[in-house]
C-alpha cells in the first residue's frame, strides 16, 4: 500500500506545472561525442572564422573539373596558373597550399607550399621556378611538399596511384592580416601554426585526376 501511494505522489510531482493534456517536457537527448546545437558552429570553425569569400579561380581548369595532364607528374608537371579576387582590405601577405585528402596516407598529401605573397598580388604565374625564393611574386617563399626525395621543394603536381580512384586536390588561399616573419622551405604544418590567428579569410579552388 506504502509503494503505491508513494508511486502515486511521484506521478503528481512529475507532472507538476504541466498544462492539462500535455506531457510533461523532456530535456533532450544528446549521445555522448555529439556537439549542443549551441556550439556546432564554434566547434566546426574553432576561431569564429567567417566563411571563405575569397574566389579562386584558374585558366587551366574550373572548379571541380579535372587538371589537365600538363599539370600533373604524368606530363609536364608545372604549377597551374591561378588567379583570385575578393580578397580582403587589410590583407598584408597571402600564402597558398595545395594538398590531396584522398592520399592513401594519414596525412593529406601536400603538393605545393608558398607564402609571403604581397597582398596585393592578383595571381600566380603558370610555372613557378621550384626554389624556395621567387622573384614572382616578389619576395614569395616555397615550402616543403609530402615527398622524401627528389624536388621537395616548391609545386609537385598530382600523381595518384593507379587504379585508385578520382582525387581531389585543393588549393587553398590565405589572406594575412600582418607580415610574417619566415624562413623558406616551411611545411604545410608549420606555415599552419605560423598562420594561426592571423587569418582574414579564405578561399578554395579544387580540381580533379585520377589514373
Amino acid at each position: 500500500m506504502k509503494q503505491i501511494v508513494f508511486l502515486c505522489i511521484g506521478l503528481m510531482a512529475g507532472l507538476a506545472g504541466c498544462t492539462p493534456g500535455e506531457k510533461p517536457a523532456q530535456p533532450p537527448v544528446q549521445v555522448l561525442g555529439d556537439t549542443p546545437p549551441c556550439c556546432q558552429d564554434s566547434a566546426s570553425n574553432p576561431e569564429g572564422e567567417k566563411p571563405m569569400s575569397i574566389k579562386v579561380t584558374s585558366t587551366a581548369f574550373a572548379e571541380g573539373a579535372k587538371i589537365p595532364k600538363k599539370y600533373t607528374g604524368e606530363g609536364e608537371d608545372v604549377s597551374p596558373p591561378l588567379a583570385w579576387s575578393g580578397v580582403p582590405e587589410g590583407t598584408k601577405e597571402l600564402a597558398l597550399i595545395c594538398d590531396d585528402p584522398d592520399a592513401p596516407t594519414a596525412e593529406p598529401w601536400v603538393h605545393w607550399v608558398i607564402y609571403k605573397i604581397p597582398g596585393d598580388c592578383p595571381g600566380l604565374p603558370e610555372g613557378l621556378a621550384r626554389t624556395t625564393r621567387l622573384k614572382e611574386p616578389d619576395g614569395a617563399l616555397q615550402g616543403r611538399n609530402s615527398w622524401p626525395s627528389g624536388q621537395t621543394i616548391g609545386y609537385r603536381g598530382p600523381m595518384p596511384p593507379p587504379g585508385h580512384g578520382v582525387h581531389r586536390y585543393f588549393f587553398r588561399l590565405y589572406a594575412l592580416k600582418g607580415k610574417m616573419v619566415l624562413e623558406p622551405g616551411k611545411d604545410k604544418k608549420a606555415l599552419l601554426a605560423e598562420m594561426s590567428g592571423h587569418i582574414l579569410d579564405e578561399g578554395q579552388l579544387m580540381g580533379t585526376y585520377e589514373r
